[in-house]
């Protein structure tokens, strides 16, 4: 006789007793399984210290140079917007962590409920092939800062060019696998200890620059846009922007707070961890290029750049072995653990948590092909990682908007935060292959975005596409699930 799978419910917590029904359904494997109870062991300082090893990396630092230049805003206004975009994304974060921490779930199954089995795979590989972009981003600038470091100890390594810069990204790139490859406890272990020195290191570059930098002057700056335009339009565009940088985590966050030992945990150390060191990182930026000048001869906006020509070996080493430390501790939790999970998704029983980890590792490759090639001059291209990245996030903010306001809908409203964990494996009950109340609150708000984009009508739906997106997605979600 087949046993059944049943739950138990131990204080805030649910956790699901295997039976075969679950154990032999073609939707689950043992990687995407709810955690047990044992499992869930990260506290708020894990958690605070896991965003603070995601915020501080080579994106957050150029953030306030992309509002500046590309939105038209000020030093002062740039850092702000900053500031109040990772208030804002706070909210979904924090509430999209609430099933993960209760139920133990990753991010795809959290997506069965309102998207269907089968049709949860249709918002997890956008999701997923989002985050290889950004793996093979972030393992390019990895791979630069190991180049770096090997080229003070080889003048051979360093007369390599393009060629010692496309090695260094492969080193980088079998690091990133290896630590997630080891698992959840690998990647906590790796945030805890990365947060105090990334922390420490950030500061010692303002002592560093500090005395280069007119901060009085910085401030002062004109910003860069019409004198009579007004300054609301461009405010918004911006803090949609930087609400898009982590629209990607205000989904997946399930994959990490199901590990977290409360929802206190959870809320105190994303509350910590996040708008603060985001907005720190992002002024040291600011203030470091604008310093650049004086400190080597020439604007540089990016710090694995600008530390390399530092013509002291002591402190060029220390340094690239930190911001290798930093971009691996970002991109493995930011880049990494989700498609891995939205990979399996697809075939449970066929790719597991190994195989999910190197096709991702493969996609970031394939995505940055073109980089690689132009870095051994194969290829001649006029676009740089940091023109493609600062264009991306206002576009795919857009696409993921409703999915956030679909999923904070499906479980606090309809759901009334009670899921049938066993029914997410295997398909019964209440759980369709594919759910046409979630396309229909996706597709919407998408076809509204890209009408606005071609046309030039209701330009701004798509300026502030994270935000109508999310709430015209998580509006059409809950009349939807009204109808029976």
């Amino acid at each position: 006789m087949n046993k059944q799978s049943s739950t138990r419910m131990q204080g805030e917590f649910i956790e699901l007793e295997l039976g075969d029904d679950v154990a032999s359904s073609d939707y689950y494997n043992d990687d995407i399984a709810p955690t047990k109870i044992a499992q869930r062991t990260w506290g708020k300082w894990n958690i605070a210290a896991l965003w603070i090893g995601m915020s501080i990396c080579v994106p957050t630092y150029t953030l306030g140079g992309v509002l500046t230049a590309y939105f038209g805003l000020s030093v002062s206004e740039a850092l702000w917007t900053i500031f109040a975009a990772n208030v804002i994304v706070l909210i979904p974060l924090i509430l999209n962590a609430f099933v993960g921490t209760k139920y133990g779930i990753p991010f795809p199954v959290v997506l069965r409920s309102s998207f269907g089995i089968i049709g949860s795979n249709v918002p997890c590989l956008i999701r997923a092939i989002v985050a290889c972009g950004w793996f093979g981003i972030q393992t390019m600038f990895g791979g630069l800062a190991i180049h770096l470091l090997i080229s003070e100890f080889s003048p051979g390594w360093a007369s390599l060019g393009g060629t010692g810069e496309v090695l260094g990204f492969f080193i980088f790139w079998a690091m990133n696998l290896l630590v997630v490859i080891r698992g959840s406890e690998s990647i906590k272990w790796l945030e805890t200890l990365s947060a105090p020195l990334l922390l420490a290191v950030s500061v010692g570059l303002i002592v560093w620059a500090y005395p280069q930098a007119s901060i009085t002057e910085l401030f002062a700056q004109e910003p860069n846009r019409p004198a009579d335009a007004p300054f609301m339009g461009y405010f918004l565009s911006g803090l949609t922007a930087m609400v898009g940088f982590w629209a990607t985590l205000s989904l997946n966050i399930p994959d990490f707070s199901r590990y977290a030992k409360s929802q206190k945990s959870q809320i105190w150390g994303q509350i910590v961890g996040l708008p603060l060191t985001m907005f720190l990182f992002a002024a040291l930026g600011v203030i470091l290029t604008s310093a650049s000048v004086q400190l080597v001869g020439e604007t540089v906006s990016d710090p694995v750049t600008l530390i390399g020509k530092i013509e002291s070996p002591f402190w060029v080493i220390t340094a690239m072995i930190l911001i290798i430390i930093a971009t691996l501790s970002t991109n493995t939790a930011a880049n990494i653990v989700s498609p891995t999970n939205d990979f399996q998704n697809i075939a449970p029983k066929k790719i597991n948590h190994v195989k999910a980890v190197m096709l991702t590792g493969l996609v970031g490759v394939v995505m940055m092909g073109w980089e690689l090639l132009r870095k051994l001059d194969v290829i001649v291209s006029d676009v740089s990682v940091e023109s493609m990245y600062s264009n991306w996030l206002l576009g795919y903010s857009s696409l993921l908007g409703p999915i956030a306001g679909i999923m904070i809908v499906d479980y606090f409203l309809i759901r009334k935060q009670q899921l049938d964990l066993p029914g997410l494996y295997t398909g019964k009950g209440d759980y369709p292959a594919w759910n046409w109340r979630g396309f229909v609150a996706f597709f919407v708000p998408v076809a509204l975005t890209v009408f606005a984009q071609m046309t030039g009508e209701l330009s701004w739906f798509y300026s502030y596409g994270w935000f109508t997106g999310s709430l015209l997605g998580g509006l059409i979600y809950f009349v939807a699930g009204k109808i029976k």
